[in-house]
């Protein structure tokens, strides 16, 4: 898959433009490949062929189901190619990479259950009198033509939670990629094809978000747009999108409550993982931890050792733990929000530097305030910050001072602070005694939606 020029598999054709973009690995520049730039042509393209394969009717869902347990076992088959080309297109440490891979075997495996079993209901027609004698029930059906946007934090698995449960429910897609790491995404197409996925149910166009993103969530064939990315992005996604369904993940800067009767040294060995793996790009990386006052010394005493360990350098080396930032201009940023923090009054406990490699070094900072960015933004970068608080209440304002809320988590012994923690943390999911990094495939994933300040979007998830 990769070094070589690459076409898009739209229909039942192999699609070229003539215009490139190039792959190039964020960790050395290696040129991993070409994929062709897309424009309008190739979207009308893509989305007459995804509604051509609704002509009849979707596809009966024990086939669905079928084609969806057997893509399973083709990747499983496939683990260590498919965690090679993440690795290289993302700088994904390569054994988070395999993780990555074996997690999309789970993701087809769940969404294959999902064929088998999605119905109607039944309507209690009975209810009330002008019901009386009357049978009613619902069926599901597709929603049409879906487009899905996806980033390049996961270019495997959450292209699969956007193809996988398409495919279950019986609706063709046309999905874009990531620019940066597009590779992944084609060799899943192969994958699938190979399984027995008819053409046109799949179709993929590469191209930039203004470009190839814009032409899909204004296409008026498509009926429902999945994205998962920048909030600024997908907001702006569903005013333009206003009659179509629209799905958002979005961001998050996860907050991690520690109270004095938690087991703050499990906490911190967590942590000093959760904060770190693929340098923080991830919408649910650990990124604000709040630690008991009495408590603090020893954590960070724990944690910062365990932090400078980590193994930082080349993605495809077995040892490595956190490779580069997804570009040049990322790292930058990160680093100047670090600056900016310790300029501003925080404590460097860790990190800090940028190696000669080019790779920003896993980054503790003590001693923060809710407004620096490091706290304030989301900073998907190697970056976690701590912060002190002296009693619960203050544990819970401070974490849900935030413009965010995917997920949240508290390490407590006590059921009353966990039970607290469930009901007053804003957040779509809240973890206990664990982090909030932690997320498997199977389980509901979504942020709490409504405005809890003034001026502070949340973020969202529609169901999938």
């Amino acid at each position: 898959m990769t070094g070589v020029d690459h076409t898009l598999p739209i229909g039942g054709d192999q699609v070229t433009t003539g215009d490139w973009i190039e792959v190039r690995s964020p960790y050395d520049a290696t040129l991993l490949g070409r994929v062709p730039a897309a424009g309008t042509p190739e979207i009308h393209l893509a989305v007459d062929a995804a509604r051509a394969a609704l002509t009849g009717g979707p596809l009966p869902a024990w086939r669905r189901a079928e084609i969806l347990d057997t893509a399973a076992r083709k990747i499983s088959e496939r683990v260590e190619e498919l965690a090679r080309v993440i690795s290289t297109e993302a700088a994904k440490p390569l054994k988070t990479a395999r993780v990555e891979a074996q997690r999309t075997v789970s993701t087809f495996t769940f969404s294959a259950l999902e064929a088998r079993s999605l119905t109607g209901e039944m309507i209690p027609m009975d209810a009330s009198a002008a019901g009386e004698g009357k049978l009613a029930f619902t069926l599901r059906v597709p929603v049409g033509v879906v487009g899905a946007i996806t980033p390049f934090n996961f270019p495997l698995n959450l292209v699969a939670h956007k193809v996988a449960p398409a495919i279950a429910s019986g609706c063709p897609l046309v999905l874009k990629p990531a620019s940066q790491t597009p590779l992944s995404s084609l060799l899943l197409a192969e994958i699938l094809s190979e399984s027995g996925l008819p053409s046109g149910h799949l179709n993929i166009v590469t191209g930039g978000g203004t470009t190839v993103g814009n032409a899909l969530v204004e296409h008026p064939d498509i009926a429902m747009i999945t994205f998962t990315g920048s909030p600024e992005v997908g907001w702006g996604i569903r005013a333009k999108a206003a009659r179509k369904k629209v799905g958002l993940e979005l961001g998050n800067n996860a907050p991690v409550i520690i109270e004095p009767s938690g087991d703050w040294a499990t906490a911190a060995k967590k942590i000093s993982v959760a904060g770190f793996s693929h340098a923080g790009q991830s919408c649910i990386s650990t990124q604000r931890v709040y630690v008991h006052e009495s408590i603090a010394a020893p954590f960070l005493d724990e944690l910062v050792p365990l932090v400078d360990s980590l193994v930082v350098g080349d993605p495809l080396d077995e040892a490595t733990d956190v490779s580069a930032l997804i570009s040049a201009g990322e790292r930058d940023r990160v680093a100047s929000w670090v600056e900016e923090a310790v300029q501003a009054g925080a404590d460097l406990r860790a990190g800090g530097r940028i190696r000669e490699d080019g790779v920003l070094q896993p980054t503790v900072l003590s001693g923060v305030s809710p407004e620096m960015k490091v706290c304030a933004l989301e900073v998907f970068g190697p970056v976690v910050a701590v912060q002190t608080y002296t009693d619960l209440d203050d544990a819970f304002r401070l974490a849900n001072d935030t413009r965010y809320g995917l997920q949240a988590a508290i390490f407590t012994a006590g059921l009353a602070p966990a039970l607290s923690a469930a009901r007053r943390l804003d957040f779509g999911g809240v973890l206990v005694n664990e982090v909030p990094t932690f997320r498997a495939d199977q389980q509901p994933y979504g942020g709490y939606a409504t405005v809890a300040t003034p001026g502070r979007a949340r973020t969202t998830r529609c169901a999938r």
